[in-house]
């Protein structure tokens, strides 16, 4: 337990300091940490166990704050804000339209002006707005931009920034975590045409994903319905309107509508039990490898796959994380302690991504499972006399009574991290989850991927 959580602590002193220091202090530091870290780990000494941890935990301050350093120097350079660059490159996620244009995510691949080439970051966001007058600059698109297409486009960028309002969304701590360099507008007009220069040029699972979201919009004639489907199934969250979101927002039940990792962790679930039940099938799959254990690679598989077609977003991302690093430990037939092994899964989510400590999911995630773990009933032994129709109905009501525990639970425990992320608490989500949970988890979402 020791280990896991020094890491982190070295994680949150570094996401907790005002400004970063110079690159070479990283490296030093870091340097020491490993070298430290390793001699104490000769040591059979209590002492050196605590050396160590503090050693990791000095690791991962080092570490974090390197590539905190290498994401800051790929921003736009000041020099470059506002002026008419030609950029080529390749849209990289699933354009958005609304009414006033287009916007969407492209890689870098080359840009230059006034014939000179220039650097720029290797990501930005791109808005394609429509005009309203003849000769205005700002044109919308005249064909449709897709996800994986080539385009070379006249832009304006600015260093990424937002509005600094007190318990609002951080626009430049997500712009920060997906690595989004710079933000601009595309300028197409006569002078400066925009021009396609390849269909399918990269990012074959973003295209993957723009056809089956094309594909919902085409079979489903409600809208609202088909926003849903798209959001459930490939984690399209912007196809839900703003007043879907609130209406799910004060049901509570909004979190239902993204793919988080309940979703990614019922798929699991699902698929590693049907592959356990097809591999036992085989007496010669069975002597390669025992059923339980292909069931939950497979689950791990499954919830990969999920992840990267739902846009593998960072909550996607760390409930991945999470499963693979229980099912690595299953493999190698490590027994820890439940909140071991929540500490572990914490600690490789937070190497892998120390950005996500300042995450309301993570935080929410975490604490749920840890008060899950720490409230679980001791269950009375199993009565072997009972009859068949008794043990269905048993096990009925401990499924019924489980739920509620668990809704309960999770509600009345994740109230005080409710108000200090979200500043409301909704009085009808416990009803409204109760329902909601296994309709759209077991029901609605297979459906929509199927």
């Amino acid at each position: 337990m020791l280990w896991p959580l020094a890491l982190m602590a070295g994680v949150a002193l570094q996401l907790q300091q005002p400004a970063l220091w110079d690159l070479r202090w990283y490296i030093g530091m870091g340097v020491v940490a490993v070298v430290v870290g390793l001699s104490s780990l000769r040591i059979r000494r209590r002492w050196a166990k605590v050396v160590a941890a503090l050693a990791l935990s000095l690791l991962a301050f080092c570490s974090t704050g390197w590539r905190a350093d290498a994401r800051l120097a790929d921003t736009l350079p000041a020099a470059l804000e506002g002026q008419d660059l030609l950029v080529t490159g390749v849209v990289s996620s699933l354009p958005q339209t609304t009414l006033s244009g287009t916007r969407f995510l492209m890689e870098v691949e080359s840009a230059s002006q006034r014939g000179q080439a220039v650097q720029l970051p290797p990501l930005i966001s791109l808005a394609w707005y429509r005009g309203f007058d003849t000769d205005v600059l700002l044109a919308g698109p005249e064909v449709e931009v897709r996800a994986g297409e080539r385009w070379r486009l006249t832009v304006r960028l600015r260093q990424p920034h937002g509005s600094l309002n007190p318990h609002g969304f951080d626009l430049e701590l997500w712009l920060f975590e997906q690595g989004i360099g710079a933000s601009g507008y595309v300028r197409a007009s006569a002078e400066t045409r925009a021009e396609k220069l390849a269909e399918q040029a990269a990012h074959p699972v973003e295209r993957l994903r723009q056809r089956i979201r094309d594909a919902i919009y085409r079979h489903v004639a409600d809208p609202v319905a088909a926003g849903v489907l798209a959001a459930l199934a490939i984690g399209d969250q912007a196809a839900i309107d703003r007043e879907g979101w609130e209406l799910f927002r004060i049901t509570g039940v909004a979190h239902l509508m993204s793919i988080s990792g309940l979703h990614v962790t019922m798929f699991a679930w699902l698929v590693g039990g049907l592959v356990s039940r097809l591999w036992r099938r085989s007496s010669g799959l069975m002597l390669a490898c025992p059923a339980t254990a292909a069931g939950r690679w497979g689950g791990l598989a499954a919830a990969a796959a999920y992840a990267m077609l739902a846009g593998w977003g960072v909550p996607a991302q760390r409930t991945v994380w999470m499963i693979a690093t229980v099912v690595l430990l299953r493999g190698l037939a490590v027994r820890w302690p439940q909140p071991l092994v929540l500490a572990l899964a914490g600690a490789v989510v937070c190497a892998l991504d120390p950005w996500a400590l300042l995450q309301a999911g993570f935080w929410l995630s975490f604490v749920a499972v840890a008060l899950l773990i720490s409230s679980e009933p001791v269950h009375a032994p199993h009565d072997q006399a009972q009859s068949k129709g008794n043990e269905r109905m048993a096990t009925l009501r401990a499924t019924l009574i489980g739920g509620l525990r668990t809704q309960a639970v999770a509600t009345v425990g994740l109230a005080p991290l409710s108000m200090v992320f979200f500043q409301q608490i909704s009085i009808i989500g416990f009803v409204a989850n109760l329902l909601a949970i296994p309709l759209v988890t077991l029901l609605i979402t297979p459906l929509a991927l199927a």
